[in-house]
């Protein structure tokens, strides 16, 4: 449906949000008047149920969504109701009574239809979730977590004496170098060598080792201090037929897989920027472990993302003839999805997080960004930039931001604004500064920014709160700079491309203001 299909509710939320409904109702070019409440989520809460009988509903107002949905639910409003912020993103400004192109660019915005579906990827797990770390740690972990999932235990510290393990054999424990972890929530390997001289596994924990061993080298763990021991093999003839222990082991390899990883190694085993969905690593912290713990439940079920990537093999510029050329994706991707296949290369699509940086950087568009399609993008700016053009707007500038860290960096300037920050001086967002939110900055390129640009947006900005991996942030600069050459020579002056890495309000709005 179009804006004008939709029922609009717009509150100056107590006054504070300088909305004309005149202009806007001009801007939007409205059939007719628009009512702005002042209290929609308490004295007006009344014209808001009212409206719940419309099909399609759209609320200026994200702060108390879920009120609303609650008295939606609570109504049986069968309509869909569609949510927007014109508070922090425009009234709160020191340019609010300017921007009601923005807002009517925003509403537009807001009244587009979700994107067609693409294919999806799906994850199972039933909760097998193997503990990585130092005995003490682990064994704790292990015995809090047993009774919800399908626990199992490789100790990583060797022979430290840090913790006796279980009276009773309620889940597998094993010892070990960790050699490779691989695979994602659902289907992660674990693969590692079995370095001590005594097998868990096989272990009765009979105690006979302990009272044997002359030089007191096997502690509560059952793991043998090999700085200790001095080969007398007591501890091998206490064991007899029972086996477990064994100084000449050759076969030393194990290989397991478990749905979730729980790493409490000092140093994780991945070493990926981005750790795959199931693999938490909080380290050796207690506090970190106890919230990765609490994590760990939303890990189990059956779950489904989008297929974020479209590769075309065919004009990939990988590798031709077993002769490597074109690593980009591959050096840029911060989940370790892309692999090289020989002469193509291999994209994981339950590693791959929808970063969109490969497609970014890649020279042949042989990967593409599919969700959302370039095309669902260029129609969301074609329409802000009509919408804001028609509305008497001028010099827009596109901010792009992702939709966590950055929404909230970009929404804290109208708040600031609003609060009187800065001994009043806070100014939030310009009125031509349009933010559009997308699901990593680094989806975006060329592409989109020269399209924003003949679309009619005067600059394109991308916003960065440092959290992103460097390697992104260097993948947008380097973009931005190729873009900028092909605009200067097209005889565009003055620079339209800009990134802005900020990691405070204060900084961000100092340099969105000084564009």
């Amino acid at each position: 449906m179009a804006l004008e299909d939709k029922t609009l509710k717009l509150c100056n939320c107590n006054g504070t949000i300088p909305l004309d409904p005149k202009l806007l109702a001009a801007a939007l070019k409205a059939g007719r008047p628009l009512s702005i409440h002042t209290e929609l989520c308490r004295r007006d809460v009344g014209a808001f149920q009212a409206a719940l009988s419309e099909p399609e509903l759209l609320v200026a107002c994200t702060q108390e969504a879920p009120l609303f949905a609650e008295i939606a639910e609570a109504a049986g409003a069968r309509g869909t109701i569609g949510f927007l912020n014109l508070r922090e993103n425009a009234g709160w400004s020191a340019e609010g009574k300017q921007s009601t192109p923005k807002m009517a660019a925003l509403l537009a915005l807001a009244a587009l239809p979700e994107p067609e579906p693409v294919p999806t990827v799906e994850y199972k797990s039933a909760g097998g979730l193997l503990i990585i770390g130092p005995a003490a740690a682990a064994v704790a972990w292990a015995e809090r977590l047993a009774e919800e999932f399908d626990v199992g235990v490789l100790l990583t510290d060797g022979a430290a004496p840090q913790a006796e393990l279980p009276f009773d054999r309620r889940y597998p424990i094993w010892s070990g170098r960790v050699d490779a972890v691989r695979g994602y929530l659902g289907a992660f390997e674990v693969a590692w060598s079995q370095q001590n001289p005594i097998d868990l596994e096989v272990c009765t924990r009979c105690n006979a080792c302990l009272r044997a061993c002359p030089e007191g080298a096997i502690a509560a763990d059952y793991q043998v201090d090999l700085t200790k021991c001095t080969s007398q093999r007591e501890c091998v003839k206490a064991c007899g037929t029972i086996g477990a222990i064994d100084f000449s082991r050759s076969d030393t390899a194990r290989r397991e897989t478990f749905d979730m990883v729980l790493d409490l190694s000092r140093e994780p085993v991945l070493k990926t920027p981005d750790l795959p969905q199931g693999y938490l690593a909080p380290g050796a912290d207690p506090l970190e472990q106890a919230l990765a713990a609490q994590k760990l439940p939303q890990f189990v079920g059956e779950f489904e993302k989008p297929k974020f990537f479209v590769y075309k093999e065919r004009i990939c510029a990988h590798s031709r003839s077993a002769k490597a050329g074109c690593t980009k994706c591959i050096d840029v991707c911060s989940t370790g999805a892309i692999t090289s296949d020989g002469d193509r290369v291999k994209v994981e699509p339950h590693l791959c997080a929808g970063c969109g940086g490969c497609s970014t950087v890649c020279p042949s568009g042989a990967l593409a960004y599919a969700y959302p399609r370039v095309s669902d993008t260029g129609a969301r700016i074609k329409t802000v930039l009509n919408t804001y053009r028609e509305a008497g707007g001028k010099d827009a500038c596109l901010v792009f931001h992702n939709a966590g860290d950055g929404r909230a960096l970009v929404q804290s300037l109208g708040r600031r604004a609003a609060s009187g920050a800065g001994g009043g001086k806070a100014r939030g967002l310009p009125a031509r500064a349009i933010p559009l939110e997308v699901f990593h900055v680094a989806s975006i390129g060329m592409d989109v920014w020269l399209g924003a640009i003949a679309y009619g947006a005067s600059q394109a900005v991308v916003v960065s709160s440092g959290a992103e991996p460097e390697g992104y942030v260097e993948a947008i600069r380097a973009q931005m700079g190729y873009a900028q050459t092909v605009l200067s020579a097209l005889g565009y002056a003055g620079r339209h491309l800009d990134l802005v890495v900020a990691a405070g309000a204060q900084e961000l709005e100092d340099a969105l203001w000084s564009l």
